[in-house]
């Protein structure tokens, strides 16, 4: 499992977020103080604070988890 700081303060980024967790097959969870939302389901995202940066869990083995936090990363930035 790897984890990343991820800010989603705008809905445009949220959207975003969305459309590019969903191109994987990966399990991804979002942290929110004791809040844990499927990353895929941006009903879920908006029931989180927004105003504050999540946590990224993604669920896959190191190596293949590194390179889609860093494709996550480059693509909503």
């Amino acid at each position: 499992m790897t984890s990343i700081p991820i800010l989603l303060n705008t809905t445009d980024k949220v959207m975003k977020f969305a459309r590019e967790v969903g191109k994987y097959e990966e399990e991804m969870d979002l942290e929110a103080g004791r809040s844990y939302i499927d990353a895929k389901s941006m009903l879920g995202i908006f029931s989180l604070n927004l105003s504050n940066p999540l946590t990224l869990h993604i669920y896959a083995e190191e190596g293949r988890a590194s390179v889609i936090a860093d494709e996550l990363q480059q693509k909503i930035s």
